[in-house]
Parts: structure tokens; sequence; C-alpha cells
């Protein structure tokens, strides 16, 4: 089991840049596939990013490649989320989660433990 606290969300401007991170507890981070996801006013939860244990296989959704990158840093029980190109669009709640038996996991539902979220938000 796992216990996640996102930080570093914020107010920031278009075309500006924002790391979040999501520190996990315990000493059995190495053993979860982590994921980025997001959620805005109205709008259903979706996949952002996806990094397995190791850090060496990573996934993104259409909507944020090229722009966000996914890291981790196991000896920190720490994942990243560095978001640069931010867009209005980007706007929404930024919620990190765990995952313990799927390698590389796409959908929420395959995730056991969530975050509770930090707001980020893109003004034009």
């Amino acid at each position: 089991q796992v216990q996640l606290v996102e930080s570093g969300g914020g107010l920031v401007q278009a075309g500006g840049s924002l790391r979040l991170s999501c520190a996990a507890s315990g000493r059995t981070f190495s053993n979860y596939a982590m994921g980025w996801f997001r959620q805005a006013p109205g709008k259903v939860r979706e996949f952002v990013a996806a990094i397995n244990r190791s850090g060496g296989n990573t996934y993104y959704a259409d909507s944020v490649k090229g722009r966000f990158t996914i890291s981790r840093d196991n000896a920190k029980n720490t994942v990243y989320l560095q978001m640069n190109s931010l867009k209005p669009e980007d706007t929404a709640v930024y919620y990190c989660a765990a995952q313990w038996t799927i390698l590389l996991p796409l959908r929420a539902r395959e995730y056991d433990y969530w975050g509770q979220g930090t707001q980020v938000t893109v003004s034009s």
C-alpha cells in the first residue's frame, strides 16, 4: 500500500511551465507503476501520462505529447510531471496514481491508489 501527496500546482500564464511532484510513502515505491490524470470542470477524468516501475517506459496522451514529461526518482519516492508550453485547456485538477500489478496502466480504473489532487490553472 502507498499514500500519495501531490504538490506544485498553481497559476501560470499560457506558454509557461510548471512541475508537479507526487511524493509516496513507504519503501515500496519502486514496485508501483505511476500515472498522472487530470479532471476539468464538467469533464471526465482523463489520462495524461504513465511510467513503469523502473522509469524505462512511458506513455502520454496525444493532447500532451511533446509538451509534458513524466519521470520518477525511486530513491526519493517521487514521480514528477514537467509541463511546458502550457495552454488554457490544460487547466484542471491533476491527480497522481499508483498501480501494483499492471506494468504500464493507462486507465483510471486500473489504478489502486490516488493522491488528493493539485490545481493547475493556465491563464491567457
